[in-house]
């Protein structure tokens, strides 16, 4: 680890250890204002300059305040006098329940998508080491398993991008003297210490905003560990997934039960597969996913196991929607192309239009067609799929990331 006061220092390994980035990296960084992301872009800025690469700051504007549109822009602004090019995202939350769970998921996908956008691979998040903690212990009083415990990763997908946080090892006090000795005044949120919110009340109770202290250290170091163990299994899961799996790229799967065994990591490996193919944004129950290997199949988190076949769940998947360039339909399949005028939807049970005879010709089940999108017009008649068409090409990118 790199030395807690020196931010300069620790951004830098936070890097090495997240490369490698090629000649002329673009990044995107994630900014609100705040002297985490705040700090975060300015070091990134002269991390890829002196790579003969640029930053792009995306800052998210919640719309939850009157105000929020003027400070966003404001934001942009002062990182423009910088030399940081920004954009700001509007993305127009609701008041209403679980409202800090709902902004930062929605705040993280505009991000992804605006940085993809952009063509920017990376996108760089400002949590540090009290976040760590905080998440650690946010999650522990929340029941979370092994993990769940292993917090925050240094880099994680979501969707055609990498998140990475190459601060996790940097304390706020460090931040803070890094802004304050080049006379940067961050943005404060109010709301980072309302004690309406969950977090808030946790950060008090930890009661050390600089994070420099011993309870901070060690739950920090405790997420270590756990993500240690998390890599780990991961590394099991990719190789049984290799030796019982073989992975349609039409969104389906062919699954050796006897290779896929019945252990802690065969279960692990069957989470993953339910996961992405069937569309969740979070992994089924534990004990649920341990009942249906125990079963040998079923139905579970929007996937169907039969036999040697695993894929979505008919009856699960999602209403159709307009197909436009871009859209990802039932958290799986995102256009990449399409005629104006279509909707993408489900093939549905006994569909034997446009691609399928091909497809089943290979001995696809029924099931498994029936979850395949297809491209409509307005009245309903199948214009293309499952299978490319003319004009017509999607890809199976399961929100949740990559298998395993």
């Amino acid at each position: 680890m790199a030395p807690p006061g020196n931010l300069e220092t620790v951004f830098a390994a936070g890097m090495a250890g997240l490369g490698p980035f090629g000649p002329s990296p673009l990044l995107a960084v994630g900014v609100s204002g705040g002297p985490h992301s705040l700090a975060l872009a300015i070091l990134a800025s002269g991390w890829a300059l002196a790579r003969g690469g640029r930053v792009l700051a995306l800052v998210a504007d919640h719309g939850l305040r009157a105000e929020s549109t003027t400070e966003a822009a404001g934001v942009a602004a002062r990182l423009g006098s910088l030399g940081i090019p920004a954009a700001v995202l509007t993305l127009g939350l609701a008041p209403g329940p679980g409202l800090h769970e709902r902004a930062r998921a929605a705040r993280l996908s505009a991000l992804a998508k605006a940085a993809e956008a952009a063509g920017a691979p990376w996108l760089l998040l400002g949590q540090h080491l009290a976040d760590q903690a905080e998440t650690l212990a946010f999650r522990a009083l929340r029941g979370s398993g092994p993990v769940g415990l292993a917090g925050m990763a240094a880099a994680r997908p979501a969707g055609a991008v990498m998140i990475l946080r190459p601060l996790l090892d940097a304390t706020p006090a460090a931040i803070e003297t890094f802004l304050s000795e080049r006379g940067l005044v961050p943005v404060r949120d109010p709301s980072n210490d309302d004690p309406r919110f969950a977090r808030a009340r946790l950060r008090r109770a930890l009661g050390d905003p600089g994070g420099t202290g011993p309870g901070v250290a060690a739950l920090a170091e405790a997420a270590r560990a756990f993500g240690e163990r998390r890599d780990r299994l991961r590394a099991a899961v990719a190789a049984r997934l290799a030796g019982c799996t073989t992975f349609r790229t039409e969104g389906w799967a062919v699954l050796d039960a006897a290779a896929l065994g019945r252990d802690a990591v065969a279960e692990a490996a069957l989470s993953a597969l339910l996961r992405a193919l069937g569309g969740g944004a979070h992994p089924p129950a534990r004990a649920a996913v341990a009942a249906m290997l125990a079963r040998g199949g079923g139905s579970l988190g929007g996937a169907l196991w039969r036999g040697r076949f695993i894929g979505r769940e008919p009856a699960r998947c999602a209403a159709a929607v307009p197909a436009e360039a871009g859209v990802v339909w039932d958290g799986r399949w995102r256009v990449c192309s399409v005629p104006d005028g279509g909707w993408i939807g489900a093939a549905g049970p006994g569909f034997a239009g446009i691609g399928l005879a091909g497809f089943a010709r290979g001995g696809l089940p029924g099931f498994v067609a029936a979850g395949l999108p297809v491209l409509r017009d307005a009245s309903g008649r199948v214009m293309a799929g499952p299978g490319p068409g003319p004009g017509w090409r999607v890809e199976f990118r399961p929100e949740s990331g990559p298998i395993a």
